[in-house]
């Protein structure tokens, strides 16, 4: 039990044994201590002054004194106005060291156990007429990290993502092919799927364009020219077809999308994102009609005149929402609810269903949630929508069909040769083999992409700066991971020196900076927890930055391997050990490795 659990517990149990007050944890607020006063722990005493019946300071000396007396690890307290600040023994802070050091990896995280609830979390949800750019980088990178968090607070953890398989857009790259291809492939062209697939509907675009201006100049309104332009009719021809499964319209269909899933595929890979459920539109775009009806029978639907189907929720504050059109199909919303339905049927009572997509998309998800309960279904309290900001560049917004997305591939190739000019100009990696080295640009490109992206609260719109990301000074990717190659660097050195680190020590005593370090290490089991309750991997990326700085000081004022008291240079090895080790974990739960030479 963490130290701040120990306290919360023993206050609860003062209240109930000084007041005769049956309270709970929620009434118990634990705070850090404030620098510039004396202690570790700070108890806020106005929440329970209502209980006491005494002033602030006289019920801080009285819980004071009755903690003290329960729990060994702390050595003495004071009070100052509403607020008990405690101070906790040294030998507390160095068992807690020890005790991290003996649990290895798994320090600070949740284990998963049979009874552990299971949370789907959709991310990606790619299309499949284009490759990914840097909107679906962030989504990527939030969903990914997000599960990983979950899953060290002990939940069972389904990554899934759906692929928007189907539909006008699709066919548009489809018929572009078509008229312009000359059946051209990725293996003819040398030109990754995904790429080659998107270049076609950029031209179908432009081609569209420029068929609206030529039926304008024949004197037709805008309105109707978008409407008649003839690439965008037989782009609905084609989806008509594929919806009567025309053999020629399917066969084309499935050989474009397989060069596209090719290509996600090795996006995916470089970028260090897996799923363990890849669901496809095609395949549950009807699932919700049945529902839908169902829900129109019972009355909690109703039908218009035209005989489309929706549900009104203008008694709940918004709109009525279309569900089924007059000619009785579907629209992403019915889809959706079909789709929610058949993942709590598959996985049973999942605690939360998260699907993470931009700040666009509130509308949608807070309606999907209330329609699924209006039709009986109470799990659709545990829908989460892990809503996101857009990514914004220096230069402005992305257009996808006018080709001018920042595209996944070429920003992180872009970025690891950044970091091997960087690394080349500092002469950092040398005595590497070319091989070594490259693994080691790649890495620190990754985590420069990754920790700018993530050390944002998600719900913010974001500004991305490439080169900033991979500055090595400041809150940034290639900072952390150089402090984690330092310390790795000093244990290597000790190695050589024939010192084993140990997670046995002999001191007994340690400076302000050494008991800082271990206090803010002893957090990190918190902030996963807080992480995965606020779905905020910004969380993490920001405790490991802190937690670099505050190593760096230490590194700056004490020795390590020079310390001449061989029991201090000992602790001071296993404490830059265990710095390491809450290092590389807290950042490979946001999908970032740390190399050992950088």
């Amino acid at each position: 039990m963490t130290i701040d659990k120990l306290i919360e517990q023993e206050i609860i149990n003062a209240v109930q044994e000084l007041y005769g007050a049956a309270i709970d944890s929620k009434n118990v607020q634990i705070q850090e201590t404030k620098k510039e006063i004396a202690g570790d722990k700070t108890v806020v005493i106005f929440p329970l002054l209502r209980f006491s019946k005494k002033t602030p300071e006289a019920t801080a000396e009285d819980l004071g004194q009755y903690v003290v007396s329960h729990i060994d690890a702390i050595d003495s307290y004071s009070v100052v106005k509403g607020f008990l600040n405690l101070t906790i023994s040294i030998k507390y802070w160095l068992d807690l060291l020890q005790d991290a050091l003996k649990q290895g990896s798994e320090y600070g995280k949740k284990p998963v156990t049979k009874d552990s609830p299971v949370v789907m979390v959709e991310f990606s949800s790619p299309n499949t007429n284009k490759p990914l750019h840097l909107g679906h980088v962030r989504n990527n990178l939030l969903g990914y990290s997000i599960s990983q968090i979950l899953a060290a607070n002990g939940n069972k953890v389904i990554k899934a993502n759906l692929v928007n398989d189907r539909g006008i857009h699709i066919c548009k790259s489809m018929i572009a092919w078509k008229m312009f291809g000359n059946g051209e492939t990725p293996q003819s062209t040398g030109i990754k799927g995904d790429h080659l697939v998107g270049n076609y509907y950029v031209r179908f675009d432009q081609e569209y364009k420029k068929q609206i201006n030529e039926l304008i100049a024949q004197g037709k309104t805008e309105d109707e020219a978008k409407a008649e332009a003839p690439i965008l009719l037989q782009a609905r021809e084609m989806l008509v077809k594929w919806e009567q499964g025309d053999e020629e319209v399917i066969s084309l269909w499935k050989t474009m999308n397989g060069w596209v899933y090719e290509g996600f595929d090795a996006t995916y890979k470089r970028m260090g994102v897996s799923f363990d459920h890849v669901y496809y539109e095609s395949q549950t775009y009807l699932l919700g009609k049945k529902v839908v009806l169902d829900g129109l029978q019972r009355g909690i639907l109703f039908q218009k005149e035209d005989n489309s189907v929706w549900a009104d929720l203008t008694g709940d504050g918004l709109d009525q929402k279309l569900l089924l059109r007059p000619d009785g199909t579907s629209v992403y919303m019915t889809q959706d609810i079909g789709t929610a339905i058949e993942r709590f049927r598959e996985y049973g009572e999942m605690g939360e269903l998260i699907y993470v997509v931009g700040n666009e998309q509130n509308y949608h998800f807070q309606v999907l949630s209330l329609i699924l309960q209006k039709l009986g279904y109470d799990w659709a309290k545990r829908i989460y929508h892990m809503s996101y900001g857009m990514v914004e560049l220096p230069d402005g917004k992305m257009k996808s069909r006018e080709g001018t997305v920042v595209d996944a591939d070429d920003l992180m190739e872009s970025m690891v040769n950044d970091a091997k000019a960087i690394s080349d100009e500092l002469g950092k990696l040398n005595g590497l083999t070319a091989e070594e080295a490259a693994e080691v640009h790649e890495i620190i490109a990754q985590g420069a992409l990754k920790y700018f992206i993530l050390k944002v609260e998600p719900r913010k719109t974001m500004l991305f700066n490439p080169k900033e990301s991979i500055d090595f000074n400041g809150n940034t990717g290639p900072f952390i991971q150089y402090t984690h190659a330092r310390i790795c660097s000093v244990l290597r050195k000790a190695a050589e020196q024939g010192i084993t680190v140990s997670t046995e020590f002999s001191v007994k005593e340690c400076n302000d900076k050494e008991k800082e370090l271990i206090k803010m290490i002893s957090r990190y089991s918190s902030i996963i927890e807080l992480a995965a309750k606020d779905h905020a991997p910004s969380y993490l990326a920001n405790y490991a930055y802190d937690l670099v700085k505050l190593y760096n000081q230490f590194y700056h004022d004490y020795s390590i391997l020079n310390e001449e008291n061989q029991g201090v240079k000992e602790f001071r090895l296993a404490l830059s050990k265990e710095v390491a080790a809450v290092i590389a974990s807290s950042m490979g739960l946001l999908g970032i490795r740390v190399p050992e030479r950088m």
